[in-house]
């Protein structure tokens, strides 16, 4: 499978983060180009196959940003106000379009991490 992926994981309910909405950007320059808007399934992933795949899917400079706590506040969670964590961008580079980008997140209320997954 060629393209950008993701997942997301809520780390301190231990559940798939349903209905976060993420949003991708083509960085040109330090000019952010919007390319869509997506929402994590029941599973925690984007249905309809890669975010980003066939013409589209080229090399260069993209950002997801996670809308985290549009989500958080979803959960019923106590949080703090303001949010600890709220929007998270996740810059990263593509650099082999024949390649597979899987750009998971670990998310809790005060802290999240990301990897190139599989």
């Amino acid at each position: 499978m060629t393209g950008l992926t993701t997942h997301v994981l809520d780390t301190a309910l231990g559940i798939p983060a349903k209905g976060m909405m993420i949003d991708l950007f083509r960085i040109n320059e330090e000019v952010k180009e919007y390319i869509r808007t997506v929402r994590t399934n029941a599973d925690g992933r984007i249905d309809g196959g890669p975010i980003l795949s066939g013409e589209d899917f080229r090399k260069g400079t993209y950002e997801l940003l996670f809308h985290a706590g549009a989500y958080l506040r979803m959960t019923g969670l106590k949080l703090s106000d303001p949010l600890f964590l709220d929007l998270i961008p996740i810059r990263f580079g593509i650099s082999e379009v024949a390649g597979h980008y899987h750009v998971p997140l670990l998310i809790s209320p005060y802290g999240y991490s990301t990897y190139r997954g599989s």
